[in-house]
């Protein structure tokens, strides 16, 4: 089973990958454009797995590009806890 096909996997993994970029220096500001870029790229590119996934494009593609922003935001602050390290 791939994380992708189950939410808290996925989350995990998010939570994963946040923790390393924090331990190897990346910047909060680089983080959250990285957030903004991957959501981009998953609501144009990604087919949703999941409902979770669909209502996360749905309100992507509904925002502005500010509002983008802060859900890319609220992503990051939602896997700061989360991870399997």
């Amino acid at each position: 089973m791939s994380v992708i096909d189950n939410f808290e996997s996925w989350k995990d993994f998010l939570g994963d990958r946040l923790h390393d970029a924090e331990n190897n220096g990346i910047s909060n500001q680089a983080i959250s454009e990285l957030a903004y870029d991957i959501g981009g790229y998953l609501s144009t590119e990604v087919e949703a797995k999941n409902d979770q996934e669909q209502i996360l494009r749905d309100l992507w593609n509904a925002a502005d590009q500010k509002e983008q922003h802060a859900i890319a935001n609220i992503m990051v602050k939602l896997v700061q806890n989360e991870g399997t390290k």
